[in-house]
């Protein structure tokens, strides 16, 4: 019998199928997982963040000093306002009240040095809600009435229509207020201001001539707070 020789071309073709047959039997073991599974099964899940409704003053109501001095026998009128600045991402809006502080007497605004009350509270809101117009008196009186920038944040008690408060739209005529230590509501807006909705308060102090009692020649300071809530 002749011996079978195999030449090294042949050897070479063989070594060469070896190795990619080798090669082929690792790429399949890596690829198997992927070939062979199938899908079992799906989970579907969410993500949740809450985002809390925050409301606060942008700008806080400043003091207020009366254009003018008043004479306490001859008379006279001075006002002053303070303007604040609410922003909030509520959609559901804001309220704003006011409250004055109880000096523990009668009025809101005494005198500094002799705790006179000869400045009263506003007269003319008989019904404890804001009246037409302003009411004149035998007494000096302090008053207040609310404005916004726009007329649909004032509080509804605080505009008119022309001739009754808590009516109408017009905020151009003031309703005037007395200053009461219970909160009062001045202000209600409906929906968000993320860039500040601004509103004003307005003070009048009027003193008739020869006014009953005459008031004590002094400064006098009524104290009050703004509390804002959301809707």
């Amino acid at each position: 019998m002749k011996a079978t020789y195999i030449t090294p071309a042949a050897q070479n073709a063989t070594v060469v199928a070896f190795g990619a047959l080798v090669g082929f039997a690792v790429l399949f073991s890596i690829l198997e997982p992927q070939i062979t599974r199938s899908q079992e099964d799906t989970s579907e899940f969410i993500i949740r963040q809450t985002i809390t409704a925050e409301s606060s003053f942008l700008v806080e109501p400043a003091d207020v000093t009366m254009t003018g001095d008043i004479g306490g026998v001859t008379g006279g009128q001075a006002t002053g306002t303070t303007q604040f600045v609410v922003l909030t991402n509520n959609g559901a809006g804001y309220y704003v009240d006011i409250a004055f502080f109880n000096n523990g007497t009668t009025e809101a605004m005494i005198g500094d040095v002799s705790a006179s009350e000869a400045i009263v509270d506003y007269e003319g809101d008989v019904t404890g809600e804001p009246s037409f117009g302003y009411t004149t008196s035998a007494s000096a009186q302090l008053a207040y009435t609310v404005t916004s920038s726009s007329t649909l944040d004032t509080d509804q008690s605080f505009l008119n229509d022309g001739s009754d408060c808590n009516t109408g739209g017009i905020q151009t005529v003031p309703c005037w207020k007395a200053p009461d230590t219970a909160a009062f509501r001045i202000v209600e807006r409906s929906s968000a201001a993320v860039t500040g909705a601004t509103s004003s308060v307005q003070f009048n102090v009027t003193v008739p001539s020869g006014a009953t009692p005459t008031p004590v020649a002094e400064t006098y300071t009524a104290t009050a707070t703004l509390s804002l809530y959301n809707l």
